[in-house]
């Protein structure tokens, strides 16, 4: 589900459309019968609770500014509909006639509004409003969700001042009602049924923490908000498991940044004893340039490809955004191999022996720092590794409509972190260190050899592999490893998942043999 016309990440009717993809790949789960339907109706329940709100605060009054009166009826009467239908779904259960035909009733509601808002209203609402505008009521779109109740009121005011007071003093209540019910701990869990049993007791673990959805917060509250790591370690806490995994030594350095100030560099070094320099790999972490830090989950990644590869992982906190948007990141780790291949041997690693490699924003950045450097005639990394990279700014392939509602990184989740990672520079999209798919033939080529690993319960999945296919195709080795039933942010998770340990183990000899360290 995808708009006709062209928007930008933080626009109102791109917000929107990602909303409405949302809950419809959560009915496709109830029509396929699968999943737990309790908690897909009750995740449903509380997004369009969120999404009518914002709509009817921040949207329809100017609606009605605008000469759009007919639309601005017609909508308010299918949110009205539509909260009305929620409730009696709130009340009933699965397989009892209210409830399902309620949910049938609500499914064909909404398909019928999401068809005329994408379809009519929304471009015509751009039309007369302006383009320019779009970011503004963007921010006031997502504003209005976190003060948003997440029930449905149907007779509470339906607009303007008065649905703001009511939703304020509503909210709280709705909130005590959410954790006496235990439906505050299932709206960041994944019910699609799609998940293997390892992967859903991780993202049913995160969901347990009761973290708000990162896509409608402040960069600065997301980051306060419990997150994979989080999720890892209550489920080896559950399970006996002690961590983090050991390795030799971890410390980290001050070294340049992109912008010449500095950042952190953690290095970290196999145990024991060995001859000679060892090999080097850089690791990127992701977060979408907004999120987490060496840190968090991919202290894990860096840990585990340590110990299996018998090389330093050397991982770069580079700056985030929106205090540094693009390209201040891939400054950062571009100025951040410059320094480790020069100080190499302090480190007591050897500088002809580096590889480079990351996980979803990461995995943009490897391949990124690889093509800066073959246009400077610089030394390439032998290997690098891509998981689940994020390969262009636009919403591109199947993954965009059926991961969706994934967690924990959605559609709506992705379009957040761009709006905050390209702040001010529209033009960031199309820059060859994010559009990697619009690479020409003789940049693809001059890749080293590549891993791409991708996963089933993720938006970027398509373009992971569409970059795959493009770099064999330029004659790059490359090989493609994809994971059915996990998640995003799933190889760090090697400790309770056993897919992730094989994700790591592929990664670690993809490595060793470009450093000829395999058997």
């Amino acid at each position: 589900m995808a708009l006709s016309y062209a928007t930008q990440p933080g626009d109102i009717d791109h917000l929107i459309a990602d909303d409405h993809a949302a809950v419809e790949r959560q009915f496709q789960h109830l029509e396929a019968g699968r999943g737990n339907r309790r908690v897909l109706v009750d995740q449903i329940s509380v997004q369009l609770a969120l999404h009518a709100f914002a709509e009817e605060t921040v949207l329809y009054p100017l609606w009605t500014e605008l000469g759009m009166e007919d639309e601005h009826d017609d909508a308010e009467q299918e949110h009205q509909e539509i909260k009305e239908l929620l409730v009696v779904l709130g009340r009933t259960e699965p397989g009892e006639p209210e409830f399902e035909q309620a949910l049938t009733t609500l499914i064909q509601v909404v398909r019928h509004h999401v068809h005329d808002e994408e379809d009519e209203e929304l471009p015509e609402f751009r039309a007369k409003a302006g383009p320019a505008r779009m970011a503004e009521l963007g921010e006031k779109f997502l504003a209005a969700k976190r003060q948003a109740p997440t029930r449905p009121h149907p007779h509470a005011p339906d607009e303007g001042l008065a649905e703001r007071i009511a939703g304020m003093l509503a909210k709280p209540l709705d909130h005590v009602r959410d954790i006496l019910s235990g439906k505050q701990k299932e709206q960041a869990t994944d019910p699609s049924g799609l998940l293997d049993p390892q992967a859903q007791a991780i993202i049913d673990a995160h969901s347990s923490l009761g973290p708000l959805p990162f896509e409608i917060l402040t960069p600065d509250q997301a980051r306060k908000q419990p997150g994979p790591k989080q999720a890892v370690q209550k489920v080896m806490a559950e399970r006996g498991i002690e961590g983090p995994e050991p390795v030799g030594s971890v410390e980290d350095l001050m070294i340049p940044d992109g912008a010449g100030g500095q950042q952190r560099l953690r290095v970290y070094k196999p145990a024991g004893t060995w001859p000679g320099a060892l090999p080097i790999i850089m690791w990127i972490h992701g977060g979408g340039w907004v999120l987490f830090d060496t840190d968090d989950h991919y202290d894990d990644s860096c840990r585990g490809l340590c110990n299996k590869t018998g090389a330093i992982i050397v991982s770069p906190d580079y700056r985030r955004a929106p205090e540094a948007v693009f390209p201040a990141a891939h400054d950062d780790v571009l100025t951040a191999w410059t320094w480790v291949r020069e100080n190499a041997a302090q480190l007591g690693g050897d500088p002809s022996r580096m590889a480079i490699g990351g996980e979803s924003v990461g995995g943009n950045m490897a391949p990124a720092t690889a093509l800066t450097l073959a246009v400077n005639d610089q030394p390439l990394p032998l290997a690098q590794v891509c998981v689940y990279p994020l390969t262009t700014g636009e919403q591109f392939g199947e993954s965009m409509e059926d991961a969706a509602d994934a967690r924990p990184l959605n559609r709506a989740l992705l379009s957040w972190m761009a709006m905050h990672a390209f702040q001010g520079k529209p033009d960031a999209a199309t820059d060859p260190r994010i559009a990697l798919l619009d690479w020409t033939p003789e940049q693809r080529a001059s890749m080293p050899p590549t891993l791409v690993i991708t996963d089933e319960r993720d938006v970027l999945r398509s373009q992971g592999q569409q970059f795959a296919t493009d770099l064999e195709a330029a004659g790059v080795p490359t090989t493609h490893r994809y994971y059915e039933g996990v998640m995003h942010e799933f190889f760090g998770a090697a400790a309770v998942l056993d897919k992730a340990e094989q994700a790591q183990q592929e990664a670690a000899q993809h490595f060793r043999r470009a450093f000829g360290t395999t058997a």
